[in-house]
């Protein structure tokens, strides 16, 4: 029986791989990359030279099956994502869950997820948080948004560029202007920015300069 590595990738910064990731990613059979072509470069920086193969959100239903079966057969192989920790709004939780129900050992590392230093940075309450992701894109949105509303914990978004504005305004309609949020965007990067405030504020800080990058926004919850 062989086995699968979950391998948390740089969201950024090179500098924060491990030593003990590099040293998987040189050693398994296979390194299933998001991207092949970013994960080339990250693999080319650290003298990797492990095959890569695709393993995407539009290819991974049809290769689960194939891919249980080699693991089975011996196989040992590496999941990477194109930045920070795989199945967190990556892919990789089908083939964990598949090599679970198969009995195949699976073995997760710690490294990078973009959404920790974001919360702990935040200076919001992370005792307790809840973690969303992306939010719907239309259907379903206004209801989670509007189940969301009456959320306690802290709760924790992904969002592009393009979608912030139109999201932060929604946060403010259904969750209220005066909540406190956090905005981090570029986190381990030249441009890394933390903008805090009400989320009254935060929007109007977005208005007066384009979103540019990658974004974790953090909400207060209700009180």
């Amino acid at each position: 029986m062989g086995k699968l590595y979950l391998v948390p990738t740089p969201i950024g910064n090179l500098e924060d791989i491990t030593l003990r990731a590099i040293k998987v990613l040189k050693e398994v059979d296979v390194v299933l990359a998001e991207d092949t072509r970013t994960s080339g470069k990250l693999l080319k920086h650290f003298d990797i030279a492990t095959p890569l193969q695709s393993h995407h959100m539009h290819n991974e239903h049809k290769q689960v099956d194939a891919l249980v079966q080699k693991l089975k057969g011996g196989a040992v192989y590496a999941l990477i994502s194109d930045a920070g920790t795989p199945a967190i709004s990556d892919p990789g939780f089908l083939l964990t869950r598949a090599c679970v129900e198969n009995g195949i050992e699976v073995e997760c590392l710690p490294g990078a997820t973009a959404f920790v230093p974001a919360l702990v940075n935040s200076g919001l309450p992370n005792d307790r948080f809840v973690f969303e992701g992306f939010l719907p894109i239309k259907k379903g949105r206004q209801t989670k948004l509007q189940e969301l509303s009456e959320e306690t914990r802290t709760m924790v978004f992904y969002e592009s560029p393009h979608k912030l504005l139109k999201t932060l305004v929604q946060f403010v309609e259904y969750f209220g202007g005066d909540r406190p949020a956090s905005v981090s965007r570029e986190l381990t990067k030249l441009y890394e920015e933390t903008v805090r405030g009400t989320l009254s504020e935060v929007l109007e800080h977005f208005n007066q300069k384009a979103p540019k990058g990658e974004f974790v926004v953090i909400v207060g919850g209700k009180k």
